[in-house]
């Protein structure tokens, strides 16, 4: 009895593998892939950035950056063209999602970004913000991301930043506005006035 138990154990064996050359192959053709793949978009990633090479270098940080209203340290997920969430915009740095300290001052909002280019959005230029749930490749809960509609240059702007204390974003938004509002005030009332002294000044 013994001798046919040996012969059904060593029948229950996996055959030794020695097609290794189809294997590796298979390996190598899967690595040559995913190279591929990846070339392909950072190759479609420096297209973008030459499509947008007419934006405007970012604006820097003035000597004085005015006083502090509200800060945040968090991160910067990205930028797009205004109202359009998948339009990515890679120019100029703005497209290297990074961590992120923002100050809202009376004269702008200043984006310190580690290990990324800082920039400064000027008052005269912030056109409001809004709580979202995604901009180009980062999908949060809804009000999860705090989107700034800038200007610069003669393009609209969305950037997207998440404070590590989601709570502070309301904030953020009725502060932003508040500032867009006061700034495109002054600057309307300050046009009227100066087309109204020009034309008394014609008669």
């Amino acid at each position: 009895m013994i001798p046919p138990l040996i012969h059904l154990a060593e029948a229950q064996k996996s055959a030794p593998v020695t097609d290794w050359a189809a294997r590796i192959s298979w390996v190598v053709g899967l690595l040559v892939f995913v190279a591929f793949v990846y070339w392909l978009m950072r190759q479609g990633w420096k297209w973008r950035g030459t499509l947008q090479g007419d934006l405007p270098e970012l604006p820097a940080t003035p000597d004085d950056p005015g006083r502090p209203e509200l800060t945040l340290s968090g991160r910067y997920h990205g930028s797009t063209t205004a109202g359009q969430w998948l339009d990515r915009i890679v120019a100029r740095g703005l497209g290297t999602r990074s961590r992120v300290e923002l100050t809202l001052t009376d004269q702008g909002l200043d984006v310190v970004r580690p290990g990324a280019q800082d920039f400064f959005v000027p008052a005269a230029a912030l056109r409001g913000a809004r709580l979202d749930k995604g901009i180009a490749g980062k999908v949060l809960p809804e009000g999860g991301l705090l989107i700034v509609t800038w200007r610069h240059g003669d393009k609209e702007i969305d950037s997207g930043f998440r404070s590590d204390r989601a709570g502070e974003h309301p904030a953020w938004v009725a502060a932003i506005d508040r500032l867009s509002t006061t700034e495109h005030s002054t600057t309307e009332h300050h046009t009227s006035t100066t087309e109204h002294t020009e034309t008394e000044g014609a008669r």
